[in-house]
């Protein structure tokens, strides 16, 4: 049997492979945006001391002197990628219009956000747990980071403060320490899912056991808003 379809088609392939490339390599922007977009991938399930710039280059279909031509080092583009994970939630937190609902149903939404955003996101797990044993060092680098978490800040203080208005929450409510509060509610239970799941004997991964625990979130946190 002739074996000129197959390698036919394998050097289809591999042509197609190097237009993409090509293509990227003419394209800064939509190179940069693969490389991210692997970069997270990478550090996500390798973390920064197992993870290869070979690997996010290949990832991304292009050479790895662009990594280093676009981020520079190995530490540049591990912050970049952090960057990369928190600028997509705040994008998703600041389209929940927060400020257009009522104080109780703002604070019902974000809460719920932050829950299932957890959920579909593990690399963002991920990259955070890797980010702590870093001691912060990348974060605290950042700049950009600083001015994604501002406008978030003074949202919630704005619904903490018509809230209080309204007499549905408590006025001394730190919006930082609020912020962590319900983060820290959703983000304990995914981050230690598999070992919270031995502890008690329950699979908490199952669907109905992560509905359960957003529900018990919500009415927990909402609880813990309203004035005694």
């Amino acid at each position: 049997m002739s074996m000129a379809g197959p390698a036919a088609d394998r050097g289809a392939a591999r042509e197609g492979a190097r237009e993409d490339g090509d293509a990227r390599r003419r394209d800064p922007v939509a190179t940069k945006a693969a490389l991210l977009r692997a970069a997270v991938a990478e550090f996500a399930g390798k973390g920064l001391a197992g993870a290869r710039i070979d690997e996010i280059a290949q990832r991304a279909g292009v050479n790895k002197q662009l990594v280093y031509h676009y981020f520079g080092s190995k530490d540049d583009i591990y912050a970049a990628a952090l960057e990369t994970v928190y600028a997509e939630i705040r994008e998703r937190e600041r389209a929940l219009h927060l400020g257009d609902l009522s104080p109780e149903a703002a604070m019902e939404r974000l809460i719920g956000f932050s829950f299932d955003y957890l959920a579909e996101h593990p690399e963002f797990i991920a990259l955070l747990n890797d980010e702590n044993r870093q001691e912060g060092r990348h974060i605290r680098g950042s700049q950009r980071l600083e001015q994604m978490h501002s406008p978030l800040v003074s949202l919630m203080q704005e619904t903490i403060e018509r809230g209080a208005k309204e007499g549905v929450f408590r006025a001394d409510l730190d919006p930082v320490q609020l912020y962590i509060s319900i983060a820290g509610l959703s983000y304990f239970f995914f981050s230690n899912n598999r070992t919270l799941s031995a502890i008690f004997g329950r699979a908490l991964d199952k669907p109905k056991a992560v509905a359960e625990r957003r529900r018990h979130i919500i009415a927990f946190a909402m609880g813990a808003l309203r004035p005694e």
